[in-house]
């Protein structure tokens, strides 16, 4: 099982943003000294739910301060950010830090964001495909060009390149010619698609944030591994997860590549360990349903659509039910029952809940030390 800090940045009430983000970098160099596999950064615009507004930029500083643990975006939002430009970050990222980096990927929501940016309500409604098949081939390809409603360009060469050249490939490069023009999917001859995967392409790891049935097929058409959210319990994830395995095999590819991906599929959810469960909620419900009001509350849509929110203090209560908070063994028992139930062993955990520097360094500490050696 693979654990790893979900740092959303977050501005509790009182807090300004420079300590927040201060705080995001030394969680992230606690949880290398803890022992954690990872840290997953997320990225938001004009909210104080979460105050870092470019998680790859982030995840570069951190990648500079650390030197074993994972660094990814969760997510880095592909309805407000050329394909391109992101795609050339995720390769500079992974070929600088050694492949410590992964690139996770959403279409975000209907924000004020979208108009702020120019790429309007279409890039999240119907933009998504093709703004992530682009980023896609320019993280698998060397000369790629589109042709979309939402890009047209003629084919470039792609620099830096994070794949390995095939042979062919390196011949092409050679003998000084420029090679084909990446498609994706690639199809082999079989007519088996190959697997988007950094065993089958290399390059930087991709993950996408799945939360509705048309995310998951997205996924799944691209052989993609998801992000599943902390909303989700442990019977949405496992119905989810078999949409997946029904989408993929609709598309024709095999079992045991089927196997190498679902390996990879990441559940987000909470942590709190404390040495009492009533201490550990207690914690979460003082400082998460204000932080959830100032935070959510705060979102603007871009077209003035209704937007419902959830009641702040039911939905903590929610998270502390559905996730790793409590004991040490009481964290660990959750984390390896939902293992068991969907078959999921790789989480990033949100450790900021309780809004406070110390109790957050302390927390992800504890999950390192106490929890995961249970988790063996």
């Amino acid at each position: 099982m693979r654990v790893g800090a979900f740092l959303l940045s977050a501005q509790f009430p009182g807090q300004d943003h420079g300590a927040v983000l201060r705080r995001t970098v030394a969680a992230a160099e606690t949880a290398e000294r803890s022992g954690l596999d990872s840290v997953w950064l997320a990225e938001h615009h004009f909210v104080p739910y979460g105050v870092c507004p470019d998680a790859a930029t982030l995840a570069a500083l951190l990648l500079g301060r650390t030197r074993r643990i994972g660094v990814g975006t969760a997510v880095s939002v592909l309805s407000t950010t050329h394909p391109v430009a992101l795609g050339e970050k995720a390769a500079l990222l992974h070929l600088t830090s050694d492949g410590r980096f992964t690139l996770g990927v959403g279409r975000g929501g209907p924000w004020i964001d979208l108009a702020v940016f120019g790429t309007g309500a279409a890039a999240y409604e119907e933009g998504f495909g093709e703004r992530l098949d682009l980023l896609l081939r320019w993280l698998r390809g060397s000369r790629v060009g589109a042709e979309g409603p939402q890009f047209n360009f003629p084919p470039v060469d792609v620099v830096p390149r994070a794949t390995t050249p095939r042979p062919a490939e390196l011949a092409d490069w050679l003998d000084g010619r420029s090679g084909p023009l990446t498609r994706f999917p690639r199809q082999r001859p079989n007519g088996e698609h190959s697997v988007s995967s950094e065993a089958a392409h290399g390059g930087p790891p991709v993950i996408a944030a799945c939360t509705s049935p048309a995310g998951v097929r997205a996924a799944a058409e691209r052989g993609l591994p998801m992000l599943l959210g902390m909303h989700s319990g442990d019977e949405d994830k496992s119905l989810m997860l078999e949409a997946y395995r029904t989408a993929w095999r609709e598309c024709g590819r095999g079992e045991e590549q089927l196997a190498r991906v679902e390996r990879e599929h990441m559940a987000a959810g909470v942590a709190q360990i404390e040495d009492r469960t009533a201490t550990a909620r207690a914690r979460l419900l003082a400082a998460m349903p204000g932080w959830f009001e100032h935070g959510l509350g705060a979102h603007r849509t871009v077209d003035g659509r209704e937007r419902r929110m959830r009641d702040p203090r039911e939905y903590t209560e929610l998270l502390c039910d559905l996730h790793a908070v409590g004991t040490p063994r009481q964290a660990a028992d959750r984390l390896l029952a939902t293992a068991e139930r969907t078959g999921i062993r790789r989480f990033a955990l949100l450790a900021e809940g309780s809004g406070e520097h110390a109790a957050t360094m302390e927390n992800i500490a504890r999950l390192g030390t106490e929890v995961l050696p249970q988790l063996a």
